[in-house]
């Protein structure tokens, strides 16, 4: 193929390679989201939805990317886990980050109608995404115990947010009401004032949504036109405690040590 007197303007080019035999972990954020949400007008402290739409956009990125054997979404951000072992585009971080980035993005605006058909996209969402390394199965586990540990912090307190905004407390009333407060004085008042038990909501909300692929049997013809069994991966949804042992137990498939 003929070169063209340009071409040496690729030299300037780098690429970042991720380190080898090391887990990876691509999150991804919405960007704005604060106010595309309001736009949007999402149910508060909670849009089911808004929710199931993140699983799905999630759910279409794993079947894409093969080198990816879980995800953990909570709020507008997910995280990918890809094997030690993967060796997708070389391991170049700009890539890997883009291409999951940009499928996530492409499958939440195509799927809105699905989850929000009463709703129009106003403008399009967008997400930013980062790369993160980790050594060791344990890094890889306290990782996703902080993002689990995280989603109960959060969702705990804007459970008793927009409880008071609901009320009819301002929402610079409802930050001084919980300013200073324990997860058990939360946990008090959203009883005592409201009758909720912090522990009866969904689980989505509590844990967020892991997502894992599994083997499944399924029927099939053959050549023969002779039905026969065969098996596929498919993509589960769960909405489990990820900090304690038994998920991982569960699920030697990950070859995750405990």
């Amino acid at each position: 193929m003929a070169k063209s007197k340009y071409e040496y303007v690729k030299q300037f080019e780098r690429d970042y390679f991720l380190i080898p035999n090391t887990w990876l972990v691509i999150r991804i954020d919405g960007r704005g989201f604060h106010q595309f949400s309001d736009r949007h007008q999402f149910e508060k402290p909670n849009d089911r939805r808004a929710l199931d739409l993140m699983n799905k956009c999630a759910e279409a990125v794993m079947i894409e990317i093969h080198d990816i054997i879980l995800a953990y979404g909570q709020s507008d951000e997910f995280s990918f886990i890809l094997k030690k072992e993967c060796n997708l585009y070389g391991r170049r971080e700009a890539k890997i980050i883009s291409t999951i980035v940009s499928l996530f993005t492409s499958n939440y605006v195509f799927h809105w109608k699905k989850y929000f058909p009463d709703k129009e996209l106003h403008y399009p969402p967008s997400f930013d995404g980062r790369a993160v390394q980790y050594p060791s199965d344990n890094n890889l586990r306290d990782y996703l115990s902080w993002r689990q540990a995280d989603c109960h912090i959060n969702n705990l307190y804007n459970t008793c947010f927009w409880a008071l905004v609901h009320s009819g407390k301002t929402e610079a009333e409802a930050e001084n009401t919980l300013r200073g407060t324990s997860s058990s004085d939360k946990n008090e008042l959203l009883y005592s004032s409201f009758n909720i038990n912090y522990n009866d909501l969904p689980e989505m909300y509590r844990k967020g949504s892991i997502l894992i692929k599994q083997e499944v049997d399924f029927k099939a013809l053959n050549q023969n036109e002779v039905e026969v069994i065969r098996k596929k991966n498919v993509v589960m949804i769960t909405n489990v405690d990820i900090i304690r042992n038994k998920f991982w137990e569960e699920h030697p498939e990950l070859k995750l040590s405990l």
